[in-house]
């Protein structure tokens, strides 16, 4: 793929799924833009991580469920570069686990702060620039528990994907006449720094994982991150609208 000279954002840039995405799109050409919550000196390391594979990128710390702060950091980074071309939503979380009749008001914002606001915020911040662009895409990271509701305690967190998945199909309606393509990843499980305290403390438990997906094995970021590579080139043109599943057939269960 030739993207050379064109403009990625990835919010998450410096996590684990995020940074193997960021590393996918600047060896495809991309110029890549790093947004995390992460502190300065941490999106420094990656950055010059990132530099040593010959890409060019920067990192802006920023907090993803503060309208503002997005806002101003995609202004900035549009204005500068002229256009965005791909805008990739891969922060968010979890953010912890409550039961409903237990759940406070202020953990269920928190939690569709974190995974809906977010992509709402930087996505009308980036339309614009978007437009501007060539083959311009924005891609959402759902997941499983879009699909069954999310395991105990994270139902919140399923209420919240569920609305990023239909958030993405809302916003392919609202931007194919601009030929703006909006489609979504839905990530099975993942071997991520999100599960490492599991993996280190109880090794059975996380290979046991394993068992209930269908092609037997533990996903890895960068299987993640050739699908985005696929979905933001010219040879998805035709795609939009989509949800994508990255889990080696454990949505269907076995």
């Amino acid at each position: 793929m030739n993207a050379k000279g064109k403009v990625a954002i990835i919010t998450g840039g410096s996590g684990g799924i995020g940074f193997q995405v960021s590393k996918k799109l600047g060896k495809d050409g991309y110029s890549v833009f790093l947004m995390d919550i992460a502190d300065d000196a941490k999106g420094a390391e990656k950055v010059k991580e990132l530099a040593a594979d010959g890409i060019t990128a920067e990192y802006f710390s920023v907090d993803l469920t503060k309208e503002d702060g997005v806002t101003s950091t995609i202004n900035k980074i549009g204005a500068k570069q002229g256009k965005i071309d791909l805008l990739v939503n891969c922060a968010g979380g979890l953010g912890g686990r409550s039961r409903f009749e237990e759940m406070t008001t202020e953990f269920f914002r928190f939690v569709m702060a974190l995974n809906l606001d977010s992509a709402f915020f930087t996505s009308r911040a980036a339309i614009p620039f978007l437009k501007k662009g060539k083959n311009a895409s924005i891609i959402n990271f759902t997941s499983n528990a879009a699909w069954n509701g999310g395991g105990p305690g994270a139902g919140v967190y399923g209420a919240s994907k569920g609305a990023v998945q239909s958030l993405t199909r809302s916003l392919a309606k609202d931007l194919a006449e601009y030929g703006i393509r909006v489609n979504a990843v839905s990530p099975g499980t993942i071997d991520t720094p999100f599960h490492a305290q599991i993996k280190a403390t109880k090794p059975e438990v996380f290979a046991s994982w394993a068992n209930n997906i269908m092609l037997g094995r533990i996903g890895k970021p960068e299987e993640v991150a050739s699908v985005i590579s696929f979905l933001a080139s010219d040879d998805a043109s035709f795609m939009t609208a989509e949800t994508i599943q990255i889990g080696g057939g454990q949505a269907l269960g076995i």
